[in-house]
């Protein structure tokens, strides 16, 4: 069967028998279980790199940047995979996996040990996060899929808010281990919820085999799409900025504000900026549309990122002044990313599986080595992060403004 670039099946199906509001907390909630790995790990860096005998504190940022890659690398089997099987029993598979990764994490007995866990634990979490993207385009299309997302967005981003305050009262009662204890029941919840409330929403007519020319040729969709791959760059470069911060903020925190107790603030803060965004995002986006919305995010992250570089260069920087600038810039980083993401997939949704799974490769494999760039570069100050955001957010604007033709803020979406 040949693989087409236009749409061939209902625009909008639904995914009954859930209701729209039990449909956007169960996508939430797959979204959460890849990220939660990531937050709620953060407040066990020391006691991993003490337990675990890591001499160099920038070398504990590897414990999230593989992961993080382990992810992206995996999204290119899932993908495929769950066009030919369905979604749901490669998610249950993947769940599956995921909790038998995280009690091998648990029982790390050195570094290369918990790389090595890490790794096939982000490949096993994959599943869940190309997943939700793929269900979400199998049900909706066009804003009302941006608004799912951003809606879902509103939900999982009590992860980052509630995650690393999660990991430190763990901390508080048990070992760095009874995180990934955490992890692992957090995901059979996932995996009971899905058996038992998931319908199947890759209908037939949309289903693929595992011949390699079928996959090939849907592969070849998605790389001479200029819309895709433009937007998926751009992606790819902003996730690079915020992956750097997430690397580098513990130290910040500890090494250069030697405030070590404000960090979980800090981190909260982001995610209630990140919210606020999908909150604005979700009511405003039908009227105004993907585009628009999206454009002025970008060129709003690179204004803050290029203002908060000069806060540190003139040594004006506080924890505070950290807090407000760097929430402004995930404000704008999470109007962004919705809007990119819907708009990057929106040409592709009769290949959805695959589409996402490249998308998710080249913005998370990619983001992950831009961000180590910022989270290696850390010497000491904030600048690093708050230059690299801002440097990044200007080559991804290339990149827009070579899919738009130099033409910004016009609407091309129904």
């Amino acid at each position: 069967m040949a693989v087409t670039t236009g749409h061939e099946r209902p625009a909008e199906r639904g995914c009954q028998p859930l209701s729209f509001p039990a449909f956007v907390a169960l996508i939430a909630g797959m979204m959460a279980i890849p990220a939660l790995a990531t937050d709620a790990m953060l407040p066990a860096l020391p006691a991993i790199s003490k337990s675990l005998d890591i001499i160099d504190p920038n070398q504990q940022q590897w414990i999230i940047a593989v992961y993080i890659t382990g992810i992206g690398v995996a999204q290119l089997f899932y993908g495929p995979l769950s066009d030919r099987f369905g979604r749901k029993p490669v998610l249950l598979y993947g769940y599956g996996l995921f909790i038998a990764t995280s009690l091998f994490a648990a029982f790390s007995s050195g570094f290369k040990v918990m790389i090595a866990a890490r790794i096939l634990q982000g490949m096993a979490g994959a599943c869940s996060r190309v997943l939700a993207t793929s269900i979400v385009r199998d049900c909706f299309s066009g804003r009302k899929m941006a608004k799912v997302m951003s809606l879902a967005v509103i939900i999982f981003m009590g992860v980052p808010i509630l995650a690393p305050t999660i990991g430190a009262l763990i901390l508080k009662i048990a070992p760095w281990q009874g995180i990934f204890i955490f992890l692992a029941l957090s995901a059979l919840v996932m995996f009971l919820l899905v058996t038992r409330a998931l319908p199947e929403t890759l209908h037939p007519e949309d289903r693929r085999g595992l011949d390699v020319t079928e996959i090939f040729q849907a592969a070849r969709v998605v790389f001479t799409n200029r819309t895709v791959m433009g937007y998926t760059l751009a992606l790819t470069l902003i996730e690079g900025g915020l992956l750097g911060y997430i690397y580098s903020v513990e130290q910040i925190f500890i090494d250069y504000f030697n405030t070590p107790q404000m960090f979980t603030l800090a981190f909260a803060g982001g995610g209630v900026f990140i919210i606020f965004a999908s909150v604005v995002n979700s009511s405003i986006v039908e009227k105004v549309g993907m585009h628009r919305l999206g454009h002025f995010a970008l060129l709003m992250l690179i204004v803050t990122a290029a203002l908060h570089s000069l806060l540190v260069l003139n040594n004006l920087e506080t924890p505070w002044v950290f807090i407000l600038m760097q929430g402004l810039t995930m404000f704008f980083f999470s109007l962004a990313v919705s809007n990119f993401g819907s708009i990057a997939m929106e040409p592709v949704g009769h290949i959805a599986g695959m589409a996402s799974s490249i998308q998710g490769f080249f913005w998370l494999v990619g983001g992950s080595l831009l961000g180590t760039l910022i989270g290696q570069a850390y010497n000491g100050t904030p600048l690093p992060v708050t230059f690299g955001n801002a440097f990044y957010g200007c080559i991804a604007l290339i990149f827009v403004l070579w899919v738009e033709r130099g033409r910004l803020f016009i609407s091309r979406e129904s």
